[in-house]
């Protein structure tokens, strides 16, 4: 009787992990050809989060301003 078990993956030792992480494609800080590293995404992301930051802020104004002419609030 032959054994024809699949053979088990030892990515769970020392030796696995190392292979495993040597394999990963880690992003790069700088931008580099048409791959944006770290710093441009991240900066691209705060400039996003800081407009509507400030859009919600003035629709906020916008409405409370509506809703104080017509006698309704504060």
């Amino acid at each position: 009787m032959a054994d024809n078990k699949p053979v088990k993956d030892k990515w769970l030792t020392i030796a696995g992990i190392r292979k495993e992480a040597k394999r990963v494609r880690w992003p790069q800080w700088k931008t580099k050809g048409n791959n944006p590293g770290i710093a441009q995404n991240t900066g691209e992301v705060l400039i996003f989060t800081g407009f509507f930051a400030a859009y919600f802020v003035f629709c906020e104004f916008v409405v409370t301003f509506i809703l104080k002419s017509m006698g309704i609030g504060a």
